[in-house]
């Protein structure tokens, strides 16, 4: 792997300010982003970048590769749960090894948007393409989707399901506050085209890397956190933390060779696949399936795969794509 890519992505200010937020609880400090700002800061990253592709899908229109990529999207997000709790089955009950499955096979919105950083700060940058935003957006309610079916399907229930609501389940994986924006502001970039890119820009793009910063800041202070969950769960469970993105990413690659994408849009494209959400799937896992471990799936997700690919897998798997494209 080229060394100079992992020290391009480290020295890249957001993904410092993670280690700094990280540093700070190991020495304990009283450092803390008061509580809704996150929460704020997370959906305007969400509707910055759906506009931006929104903006972007406009300008390029949409061709025979782009509908071939978001279709590999979809079915990818279909496909890993299910390979993915198989694999888990071999420690863990259906339950547990559903909500893992399910967290897995769907996204990090904050992954692809420091792997959005990473491309445009190389030099020069690295382009990719807008649609890719509509792969994000894609992504994320089949994995909740399958994970319920999974753990419907395996889990042995001895009590009724008289609470369960198929209705609410699909509510929660199509219809979530941070899917909605990412689709509605992907909808306005694409339909206002160049004259509302112009008027957002300023506030979609300068302010875009402070708000990432801070994002990653507090990320790095909830990941600290969450490392002595992991503690409990034994090396099967972290072990498989770090491969299983790994071999997702590269199942990810040689789809996006196959379709002979860009390099940027490989990347990225490898980057949901090997991600792992930590916000909706956690929300939709912990209202239909209550008897899983939240510090497994939450803690597993943020505290192991989350840094990881931000620090090592987007260095990665760009050598990897550099190699295989030549």
């Amino acid at each position: 792997m080229n060394t100079s890519l992992i020290l391009s992505n480290i020295l890249n200010p957001p993904v410092l300010f993670f280690f700094i937020g990280m540093t700070a609880v190991f020495l304990k400090s009283d450092l803390e982003i008061p509580q809704p700002l996150p929460k704020l800061f997370s959906l305007y990253l969400l509707f910055a970048i759906g506009f931006k592709g929104g903006h972007e899908i406009h300008e390029s229109g949409i061709n025979l590769e782009i509908a071939l990529i978001l279709i590999s999207a979809i079915l990818m997000a279909a496909i890993v749960p299910i390979y993915s709790f198989f694999i888990l089955k071999i420690k863990l009950d259906a339950y547990n090894a559903s909500a893992i499955a399910a967290a897995y096979g769907s996204i990090s919105a904050v992954t692809f948007v420091t792997a959005s950083s990473f491309l445009e700060q190389q030099v020069p940058p690295i382009p990719f393409g807008g649609h890719m935003v509509a792969a994000l957006a894609l992504m994320e309610s089949p994995a909740i989707i399958i994970g319920i079916i999974l753990v419907r399907t395996f889990a042995n229930k001895n009590k009724g399901d008289n609470t369960f609501s198929w209705g609410e389940v699909l509510r929660e994986a199509f219809l979530n506050g941070y899917v909605f924006l990412l689709l509605g502001s992907l909808f306005v970039g694409l339909v206002t085209s160049q004259q509302g890119w112009d008027r957002l820009k300023p506030f979609t793009g300068e302010m875009f890397y402070g708000v990432l910063t801070f994002f990653l800041l507090d990320m790095g202070l909830v990941a600290a956190r969450r490392i002595g969950d992991l503690r409990k769960s034994g090396s099967f469970l972290i072990g498989f933390s770090v491969f299983m993105p790994v071999f997702n990413a590269v199942v990810g690659i040689a789809i996006a060779s196959i379709l002979n994408t860009s390099k940027g849009d490989a990347l990225l494209f490898s980057i949901l696949c090997a991600s792992a959400s930590y916000i909706a799937v956690p929300a939709a896992m912990r209202m239909t399936v209550p008897e899983a471990n939240p510090s497994l799936y939450i803690g597993m997700a943020l505290a192991l795969t989350f840094p990881f690919n931000i620090i090592i897998g987007i260095p990665l798997y760009m050598s990897i794509i550099n190699h295989v494209w030549g």
